[in-house]
């Protein structure tokens, strides 16, 4: 026991080696060390050039005018329960009875979790019920109830609300101009991807 004894305190300690932060590291503790930024600061004005205003680029201009109008639908949906995606298959069930939850995403441009998600709160709700297919036994379709409808008409009138101001000011001609044009988009674009 005494040899083992004064083997382990003839030995020097192990030092362990000093490891070295890494640039990484030390970027990060500084960025952490700094004060975030406040919560809910606004943008700094449109520059003269670049994303935003008039003369921005186009594809932002129309991530913009999608954010902000989302924003403002989901407050005008928030006072019934709805939020957009819950509108947007309430809508396509009314326009589409008897849907699947794979042709409910398709149709809603949503994705099929999103959807398997807003169809069991709007069962439950009593919004939407679901039948049996009469040929695919496992093949699940959705229909609104009386309840759903009613739903879905009180959410109509916010968002019809909300078009008359996004096309305050346009006549009917330019209307119909940028009806046109967003829907030329929205086609060309998905048949490119």
């Amino acid at each position: 026991m005494r040899k083992i004894a004064t083997l382990a305190k003839s030995r020097p300690a192990r030092r362990t080696p000093k490891r070295r932060k890494s640039r990484l590291a030390k970027k990060s503790a500084k960025k952490s060390a700094q004060p975030p930024a406040l919560a809910g600061a606004r943008p700094p004005p449109p520059p003269r050039q670049g994303k935003r205003g008039e003369k921005g680029y186009l594809a932002y201009l129309l991530r913009q005018a999608q954010a902000a109008t989302r924003l403002t639908l989901e407050r005008a949906l928030a006072d019934l329960g709805v939020t957009p995606p819950q509108f947007a298959v309430l809508t396509m069930l009314r326009t589409y009875p008897g849907l699947s939850g794979a042709d409910l995403a398709r149709v809603a441009l949503l994705t099929p979790q999103t959807v398997g998600v807003i169809i069991r709160n709007l069962e439950r709700s009593g919004a939407i019920r679901k039948t049996p297919h009469p040929v695919h036994g496992r093949v699940l379709q959705w229909t609104l109830t009386r309840r759903g409808g009613t739903l879905l008409g009180k959410c109509r009138r916010h968002v019809r609300a909300l078009e008359r101001r996004l096309m305050a000011g346009l006549n009917a001609k330019a209307q119909a101009t940028v009806r046109r044009w967003l829907s030329r988009i929205a086609t060309e674009l998905q048949q490119d991807g």
